[in-house]
């Protein structure tokens, strides 16, 4: 388990721990120190939930139970079917570019910023494991073709920073802001109409370069920053395409947006990556404040 801290700031406390490979940072403009461990550790709890629930790299969950049943069907409960079902209209909404089956192309893309790009005889091996259309999902039910796989990554930093919010709303009527990796959300508005100022980072900079004022609702970033690889001069996104194997050409290296929740802020950063050089046309038709480099 990583470190948790808590420390009193001017204004608020601040907690930081570590969780789903990222680091998470909880503000609380609340007085009482009593409350604010009480939101800490709840925060902290749910978070670390959902990473052992659904994480891919853990082999006793419900994902490693599908991922290794071998093209037998497996029940899932409730939660996994809404974020399944979830993950179903995202693949229809995009025209089949965001696909949680394409998580098996880590298996010849490796981010590491070196140059080590694959080729397409490569690619085209683990492009016959890709395929949300190829999957039986019904009644709470999954059946995967053997040697397929689903990974919930894309979606799961921006939900449990909705269902955090959703506790701590349970806990105090003050403002909280919860942020994973730069996926953020605050519970209501602050006293005095004060907003949250958060620091962004864009690609090829490990430092903040710009400040986001969140006054209520969410924010999600998408970008290459740090998962990239560089080769003749081209950079190679993370975001991959799961039609044709390839990174997407032309995207913005960083991408942020601000919805009502962060469910929805990740969902549209993501998809407008997967535009490529059509992301800035993709979000100004949805009518979503944003931020694009």
């Amino acid at each position: 388990m990583s470190e948790i801290s808590l420390s009193k700031e001017s204004d608020c406390w601040r907690g930081n721990f570590t969780a789903m490979a990222s680091p998470c940072e909880v503000l609380m403009e609340i007085d009482d120190e009593d409350l604010a461990n009480r939101v800490m550790e709840t925060v902290v709890d749910e978070a670390r939930r959902i990473e052992a629930k659904f994480s891919r790299y853990l082999d006793d969950n419900i994902v490693s139970r599908i991922n290794l049943a071998k093209g037998r069907p497996v029940a899932v409960d409730d939660e996994t079917a809404r974020l399944i079902d979830f993950a179903d209209q995202l693949y229809q909404m995009s025209d089949g570019l965001f696909d949680i089956t394409s998580g098996v192309l880590r298996r010849v893309w490796r981010f590491d910023g070196s140059d080590r790009v694959p080729n397409q005889d490569e690619i085209r091996k683990v492009l016959d494991l890709v395929g949300w259309h190829k999957v039986n999902w019904q009644n709470n039910r999954i059946k995967l073709d053997q040697g397929m796989e689903i990974d919930l990554g894309g979606l799961g930093k921006e939900y449990a920073v909705d269902c955090c919010v959703t506790l701590v709303r349970e806990l105090t009527d003050q403002s909280v802001l919860i942020n994973f990796g730069g996926d953020l959300a605050t519970s209501c508005e602050r006293r005095g109409g004060n907003c949250w100022s958060v620091g962004r980072l864009v690609t090829g900079s490990d430092q903040s370069v710009a400040l986001f004022q969140l006054y209520t609702g969410a924010i999600a970033t998408s970008g290459d920053a740090n998962r990239y690889l560089l080769k003749n001069g081209v950079r190679y996104s993370h975001v991959l395409n799961p039609k044709t194997g390839w990174s997407v050409p032309d995207a913005p290296h960083t991408i942020s947006v601000a919805a009502s929740t962060c469910t929805e802020a990740g969902m549209f950063s993501t998809l407008a990556m997967l535009q490529g050089h059509q992301a800035r046309e993709f979000l100004s038709l949805q009518g979503l404040k944003h931020w694009v480099d």
